[in-house]
């Protein structure tokens, strides 16, 4: 999990996500950081939800760990959600190589821990949904605090099949 680790800091960073920089879109009050999640948490708790409902587990993949934490960054750059930016969902996907693949995105912003924010996508029909495509079999997540923001903590979930 340590490269895993150091390779999203890495992309956190060369996206833009230190705190030089970004004065225009974000209130002088506070820098926006990357956090290292528990990865592997994060999947088995999804994995055991998805078997609740007779799907199979989900693991973690590294690249959609970085598409994740590239996303989570743009909107807490911006301080609002949105799938658009950085260029649309379908985009950023193709970019990835995942254009032929199921693929999803959740986004979620001001829930403090994952437990939270999980609980807040099993609540959303179409967020809940995503997390239950049966053909999806890894994700990435990614969390970016922005404490000058009206959200402070931003959260993404990018899921895949195959």
């Amino acid at each position: 999990m340590q490269t895993l680790r150091t390779a999203l800091l890495a992309a956190l960073l060369a996206s833009g996500l230190s705190a030089c920089g970004t004065s225009a879109i974000l209130p002088e009050s506070g820098p926006v950081s990357p956090v290292v999640l528990d990865e592997a948490a994060a999947a088995a708790a999804i994995s055991r939800y998805r078997a609740q409902h007779g799907l199979g587990p989900v693991t973690v993949d590294p690249g959609l760990a970085v598409a994740a934490a590239v996303q989570a960054g743009n909107n807490a750059r911006a301080g609002r959600l949105s799938h658009d930016l950085g260029g649309t969902f379908t985009s950023r996907m193709a970019a990835a190589g995942l254009a032929r693949t199921y693929t999803a995105e959740n986004l979620s912003a001001g829930s403090q821990t994952f437990d939270q924010v999980l609980a807040r996508w099993k609540a959303s029909p179409q967020h809940n949904a995503n997390m239950l495509i049966p053909q999806i079999r890894r994700i990435g997540i990614a969390r970016v605090d922005a404490p000058g923001t009206r959200y402070g903590r931003f959260w993404a979930l990018v899921m895949a099949g195959g």
